[in-house]
């Protein structure tokens, strides 16, 4: 017997978040940054699982009057179970210069924090002026790591989470909303 989860088609899956309350946090989140921010600051966004929510929050954040720069780190430490390994392992670096700019990270999911206490490390180093956390979804008592967000979409039980970019197995981030494996 697996201890990993089915693959379940996805009208299968238990929904946590619908597209409409994911399109509320976005746009939430898009005024809170803007006003933490102000018009110009630069996005670091981490892939593969933020690629969604990043989308729709610069998106959200135009509409507030943001004008951000952008640009994408892969970071991985899941690889195809559910639960991380405790390595990082860098798959794609920045390919811009963070030096002396504010820097809004952005993630799918804070869960136990390697990751972005990995990424806020390497960007420091680089010189980013501020160093600020946006995520859509948190999960407080998988952290391993002192690392918080300052901006959190939901705060969600311990599930093992789908959709809206994040993945099992490379499946199921199409899908417009969030759900879970149990």
């Amino acid at each position: 017997m697996s201890s990993f989860p089915e693959i379940l088609p996805p009208d299968e899956l238990p929904v946590l978040y619908s597209p409409l309350e994911i399109a509320e946090q976005v746009n939430r989140l898009a005024d809170e940054i803007r006003l933490a921010y102000g018009e110009e600051f630069m996005i670091v966004a981490l892939l593969k699982g933020s690629f969604v929510f990043t989308a729709d929050l610069v998106r959200a954040l135009y509409n507030s009057g943001c004008r951000p720069q952008i640009d994408f780190m892969t970071l991985a430490s899941y690889g195809t179970g559910t639960s991380s390994s405790g390595t990082i392992n860098v798959e794609r670096e920045l390919s811009d210069d963070v030096s002396g700019k504010p820097v809004l990270i952005v993630d799918d999911i804070l869960e136990s924090g390697r990751t972005l206490d990995y990424a806020r490390g390497v960007l420091r180093e680089r010189g980013a002026s501020d160093l600020r956390i946006a995520v859509l979804l948190e999960k407080p008592g998988k952290r391993t790591v002192d690392i918080e967000a300052d901006f959190v979409g939901f705060t969600i039980p311990d599930h093992f989470v789908v959709g809206y970019g994040l993945d099992y197995a490379n499946y199921y981030r199409e899908l417009p909303f969030i759900g879970y494996l149990d």
